[in-house]
């Protein structure tokens, strides 16, 4: 290589050492905020253990202790903006894990979002305690916007049911609860006007690494660095969920912020709400309670799952984004509200100094997520002239500012220092909670994150800048979520009549009588109940869509018939299901009043060309359906609106009149066009007799003509 090149080479390589060594300064100064966190927290934890739990100066909370406590009045509200997958599964889980009766559910949702609103209000009539509470403009505004209208309807159903909430607790719509929050947020209260407790990523594979990254970023944050921020400054942001306000910490914060609790102006109104608490000098805490957990974990190299019972805190549990995008999106709406907007809105305000260097802490990711990866870069840059100078490509070179005994060679062995104290931490907090295979996991995530932190920087500065200087508006970033289907198992094996009676739909008197007529006939125990009108079809739906784990199906007259061809109309009559057309993802849905057999959903594929995906439709609906496919089959015009009702081979074999396997073998040669009426056929196969059809038939037309009477 000639001289030039050579000298070019020489003052590239030392201008990057120049640059190298303003980012080895950056990252020393950064490290030693977190050394000082790490040794503020194992000092407060020694000194715990030695000073306070062996000499007994403080009881140990149980809880027995939780349990035996008064229950007061309490309000958990959540806002949704397209959360139709996940809300009705969340509230579900919510209602039936909980150790706690006196509580009602209030739900935000948006005009412009259907999907959500008819899933708030299938759960709403299921459950009472549940509320949907409307945002009149479209979305999305804000998470802080929509909170704004749900607490202004706990205050509106606080003064027309005459209670008043001790406490209102904030959720998202994936999150997991434990039984006892509650119980916990109850004992506290009203002596704590704000209490945070834990989150948790729910456990992931091994190979998700995006997801990973907050598995292990989450258990070192919320089991050192939340503790150290109370016990430094007593100040505990809000995570957003997780959290319960006492009302007076609700009261207090509508007075300040343009007669609205949460700041409409940030992203990320749960960090906003603590400082904001925090500055009024109320009582915050960040709960921190040791509790049971069932945990179900896979080793490495092994897909049988192992079934724990783990001692850890009281937490809320979600899954987390395993999509680098949708990761550094979620990750940079948090940056731009924690990092930048409240340096724009809160300044450095703060009661103490102690507070306003923990918002120096929050604060300095805007500039060390780009330092991380730069030196990542630079070491990558000078592997690559080290060998070039080994192999001869070039000679020249300047003297190093890191070569032996220098004082900058000296900090890359402390900052080096600091990396693997990083490390260690990283692992331990990880293997605490996830095990010793996640553990050795978070080292290679931990340049996952910084990437997926760096993009989420980036873009963060990106939004800000355009908000200011070309007045861009900040609106909710919805990351997709998902909620655990595994949370759900154990309860779909519940009996229906037990799901019913917990849902005081049947009482025990209404259940004996129906056990006790299924067992002497070959009829499904729902309809039972329904045909002697100890239950209504619309819940008996709502609980097989329940067990089932499938979405409930709205059929109407122009659907049927719109896709009356799609499906041989026996086929349709003999599994009692009607094609709806197809899903957004393009797949065939089936209206059916109960799931499907495995022959029978084959049948079906092989006829559609493709596997189906089940709903659930009311039994009334189904028959009406059925009826219109019949109609259009023989060749009739447009069919009348027909009222809901049971079909005659329903009402046959549930009067025991006719087992179901012969009517079922009957209905495979059944052809409407050749055969006319289902009654008729029976009577020429020499199923059942004339006048036994009859006489059900007239019964038919009697309930059918009682629908149809105006209420």
């Amino acid at each position: 290589m000639d001289m030039n090149w050579d000298l070019i080479v020489a003052e590239y390589n030392s201008g990057l050492e120049v640059v190298a060594a303003i980012l080895a300064l950056i990252i020393f100064i950064s490290s030693l905020d977190d050394v000082f966190i790490d040794l503020w927290y194992w000092t407060r934890r020694i000194f715990r253990r030695v000073k306070v739990e062996r000499d007994g100066r403080y009881s140990k909370l149980t809880p027995e202790m939780l349990r035996d406590r008064q229950e007061q009045p309490l309000a958990i509200m959540v806002p949704a903006w397209q959360e139709s997958d996940v809300i009705a599964a969340m509230v579900q889980n919510m209602v039936e894990v909980l150790e706690y009766q006196n509580y009602q559910i209030f739900i935000g949702t948006y005009v412009n979002d259907p999907a959500t609103v008819e899933e708030v209000e299938r759960m709403a009539k299921r459950y009472p305690r549940i509320h949907r509470v409307e945002v009149p403009h479209p979305g999305p505004t804000s998470k802080a916007d929509c909170l704004n209208f749900v607490v202004d309807a706990i205050f509106a159903h606080e003064r027309d049911n005459g209670v008043e909430f001790a406490g209102v607790a904030l959720h998202d719509s994936e999150d997991v609860v434990h039984p006892l929050e509650l119980k916990f947020f109850n004992y506290l209260l009203p002596r704590k006007d704000m209490i945070q407790l834990p989150v948790a990523s729910l456990e992931r594979d091994w190979y998700e690494l995006v997801a990973g990254t907050y598995m292990d970023e989450f258990a070192e944050s919320h089991a050192k660095e939340m503790v150290v921020r109370e016990s430094v400054s007593g100040m505990v942001p809000s995570a957003g969920v997780g959290t319960c306000f006492s009302r007076k910490a609700l009261i207090a914060l509508v007075g300040t912020t343009r007669n609205k609790p949460f700041n409409v102006d940030s992203l990320t109104e749960d960090y906003d709400v603590g400082m904001r608490l925090a500055q009024m000098n109320m009582q915050s805490i960040f709960g921190v309670f040791p509790v049971t957990f069932h945990i179900s974990r896979t080793s490495w190299g092994s897909k049988k799952r192992r079934e724990l019972l783990m001692q850890m805190p009281l937490c809320v549990r979600e899954y987390f984004p395993d999509n680098f995008r949708a990761a550094y999106r979620q990750k940079a709406r948090w940056v731009l509200g924690i990092g930048l907007q409240s340096w724009e809105q809160i300044r450095w305000r703060g009661r103490t100094l102690a507070a306003r260097y923990l918002l120096l802490h929050d604060r300095k990711g805007v500039l060390t997520a780009f330092a991380s990866i730069l030196a990542y870069l630079l070491v990558i840059h000078f592997v690559l002239f080290h060998v070039g100078l080994a192999t001869g490509w070039w000679n020249a070179y300047y003297p190093s500012l890191f070569e032996q005994g220098s004082f900058w060679r000296a900090l890359l062995f402390i900052n080096a220092i600091f990396l693997v104290i990083r490390a260690a931490h990283r692992v331990y907090f990880t293997t605490v909670l996830y095990g010793w295979e996640h553990g050795l996991m978070s080292l290679p995530r931990m340049v996952v994150g910084n990437f997926v932190n760096c993009m989420a920087v980036a873009r963060a500065w990106k939004m800000y800048l355009s908000y200011l200087f070309r007045g861009t508006r900040l609106a909710w970033d919805k990351t997709a979520h998902e909620f655990p289907s595994s949370v759900q198992l154990a309860r779909r094996r519940q009996r229906l009549g037990e799901l019913l009676k917990s849902w005081n739909a049947v009482d025990d008197t209404a259940l004996a009588r129906a056990l006790e007529q299924q067992s002497a006939s070959d009829v499904p125990l729902g309809r039972v109940l329904v045909s002697n009108g100890w239950l209504d079809e619309e819940t008996l739906a709502e609980a097989i869509a329940y067990q089932a784990d499938l979405p409930r199906a709205n059929l109407t007259a122009d659907l049927v018939r719109k896709h009356a061809a799609d499906v041989p109309l026996m086929l349709a009559i003999r599994h009692r299901a009607v094609h709806m057309g197809l899903n957004k993802n393009g797949r065939p849905v089936l209206a059916v009043a109960s799931p499907l057999s495995e022959a029978a959903l084959a049948e079906f594929e092989a006829a559609l060309g493709q596997a189906p995906v089940q709903r659930i439709a009311r039994e009334g609906e189904l028959a009406v359906a059925l009826r219109l496919l019949s109609e259009k089959g023989l060749g009739g015009g447009r069919a009348p609106e027909v009222p809901s009702g049971p079909l005659l081979g329903d009402m046959l074999i549930e009067r025991g009149l006719l087992r179901r396997d012969e009517f079922e073998n009957a209905m495979r040669e059944y052809r409407p066009d050749k055969h006319g009426r289902i009654g008729d056929y029976l009577v020429e196969q020499r199923v059942i007799l004339r006048d036994v059809v009859e006489q059900v038939v007239q019964e038919q037309r009697r309930f059918f003509n009682a629908q149809a009477q105006p209420s």
